[in-house]
């Protein structure tokens, strides 16, 4: 895991709408970046449903969330439909965000490990979160900022 006070690492990669998402694009906005195993699961549903559920009091908050996975766009983007997700699915295939933020171990990994971070609109690691329940998360994150 990243320490917190750090330089956020930059990313630039695809999200399910085959959009570029930098990091650095995203200065002036905390971000929370939540790290899921694999669109479409149990889990990865509930983490999901609760941040669509919250996203406009993390928008009051000047938040933007984004979902990290190593799925393909097109597995992100059925996921996004299915469970009507408004915000980005990041779709980190060759595992370079999952690297970079503590998320995975090797570029052979077959799914991130379910991790979050908080990040300041200075692109510092404000909170890290290495052990992440799936169903409170979203809430937790919401009451912490």
């Amino acid at each position: 895991m990243l320490e917190v006070g750090s330089n956020a690492p930059n990313f630039r990669v695809q999200n399910h709408r085959n959009e570029t998402v930098s990091l650095d694009s995203l200065k002036g906005t905390r971000v929370v970046l939540w790290f899921y195993p694999k669109a479409d699961t149990p889990g990865c549903t509930a983490e999901g449903c609760s941040f669509r559920d919250l996203a406009s009091e993390f928008a009051e908050k000047n938040t933007k969330i984004y979902g990290v996975s190593f799925d393909t766009p097109e597995e992100n983007a059925a996921f996004a439909k299915k469970f009507d997700f408004k915000f980005p699915l990041l779709c980190d295939t060759e595992r370079e965000i999952g690297l970079s933020y503590g998320a995975c171990t090797s570029k052979d990994a077959k799914h991130a490990n379910r991790i979050g971070y908080v990040i300041s609109p200075e692109g510092k690691i404000a909170k890290a979160y290495p052990k992440v329940d799936a169903a409170k998360f979203p809430a937790q994150v919401l009451s912490e900022i």
